[in-house]
């Protein structure tokens, strides 16, 4: 019993409600109530673009809640020209319950379920980031419902991986309950990926981040690599150009089919 809970306070390190700006003026969010699969009531942040390019659902890190996202919402919206969704999953900010492996992807299943009700698309339309922990979510997401693209940030290829890297003493690939095996996931998932990893990174070292990318079955995929970045550091303005580039060519990719059926047409009749 105690194992476990010093597994969830490591896994899952909930900030205070009262960190971060809950009213950001400046990005004006509107505040949404949603529901998972089990009925936990969670919430979000919907931002809006006034002519978006792209849908986003994003996954944030174990040690976050929506509060802390106003910048990054802010950047990702301006760089990608994107519609966002930003949401906490249960247990964290004011969404409710208690965090673990399978309640925590059911919120980003109803998540990126929402958003595509929200805008009237498929849940294959709806580009999902995740960042650490996040990422481990997001592969879960774009494995089940698919994704227009898949994005990861200094993501493991399994949590179990990751906490022995941390705590080599310990048994933890023996007693961890929640493992977030993306490494087998992955394997269900053919769309894009644009994965990134710090050089730098002492919690999920950049090999671990490439495990997972080279199991990805997709040919459609980036690696781009942040030299001597740490874990938590802020990703570099190249970063977005780099990420920018490779959705356009998503985006590019999934016109070219349906262009191609609209000459077809145009032949027959």
């Amino acid at each position: 019993m105690i194992i476990r809970l010093i597994e969830r306070s490591l896994v899952y390190p909930t900030p205070s409600r009262e960190r971060g700006d809950w009213r950001p003026r400046w990005l004006r969010p509107q505040n949404v109530w949603f529901r998972a699969a089990d009925d936990t009531k969670l919430h979000g942040w919907y931002v809006p673009h006034a002519d978006p390019k792209r849908l986003v659902v994003y996954c944030h890190a174990n040690n976050e809640h929506v509060a802390d996202q106003a910048n990054l919402m802010f950047r990702l919206q301006a760089n990608l020209q994107a519609t966002l969704f930003v949401f906490d999953y249960r247990g964290y900010g004011r969404s409710r319950g208690k965090p673990y492996e399978k309640g925590c992807i059911q919120d980003g299943l109803a998540a990126q379920r929402w958003l595509a009700r929200k805008e009237g698309v498929s849940t294959e339309d709806i580009t999902v980031v995740g960042r650490s922990i996040g990422g481990g979510v997001a592969v879960a997401v774009a494995a089940e419902q698919g994704a227009r693209a898949l994005v990861l940030e200094n993501t493991f290829a399994k949590m179990t991986d990751a906490a022995a890297h941390q705590y080599p003493w310990l048994p933890v690939k023996l007693v961890m309950r929640n493992r977030y095996n993306s490494l087998r996931r992955i394997k269900n998932y053919h769309g894009p990926l644009f994965q990134c990893h710090g050089t730098a990174d002492d919690i999920v070292p950049i090999e671990q981040g490439r495990t997972l990318f080279d199991a990805a079955p997709t040919e459609f995929k980036q690696f781009f690599q942040v030299n001597f970045a740490r874990h938590g550091d802020s990703l570099p303005p190249n970063y977005y150009t780099a990420l920018t580039e490779f959705l356009d060519q998503v985006d590019e990719a999934a016109q070219q089919p349906a262009a191609r059926r609209r000459v077809q047409r145009q032949l027959v009749s």
